[in-house]
């Protein structure tokens, strides 16, 4: 049994990809990449999502909302606080795009 299957290569944001409009496609990436880093450093703390709030000065229910992709309570400023609160740096390079506009990612290190 043979079955073609249709597939349409990604723009490399699930956002875009979605249909959100271009500026918050890009938003909503970067929330998501922040999310993701700070998760896999709760996650390698072994942390209950209660103690990870408490070390976020979030509830319990905010950890998780974070864990299952659910950024609409967070900004960008927040998620910055919630690293920074996990011992780390947040930098903002600004570097030449290398098309006609510029984009927005983070690179965890």
């Amino acid at each position: 049994m043979s079955e073609n299957i249709r597939f349409e290569r990604s723009s490399g944001n699930v956002f875009e990809d979605l249909g959100f409009p271009e500026t918050e496609a890009e938003r909503e990436l970067l929330k998501a990449d922040l999310a993701v880093a700070i998760y896999r450093i709760l996650a390698g703390r072994k942390l209950t999502q209660a103690e990870a709030g408490k070390l976020l000065g979030v509830d319990q229910a905010d950890v998780s909302r974070l864990k299952n992709g659910d950024f609409d309570r967070f900004s960008l400023e927040r998620l910055f606080a919630f690293l920074n609160r996990l011992n780390r740096n947040v930098e903002i390079r600004i570097t030449p795009a290398e098309d006609a506009k510029g984009h927005q990612r983070v690179v965890a290190v």
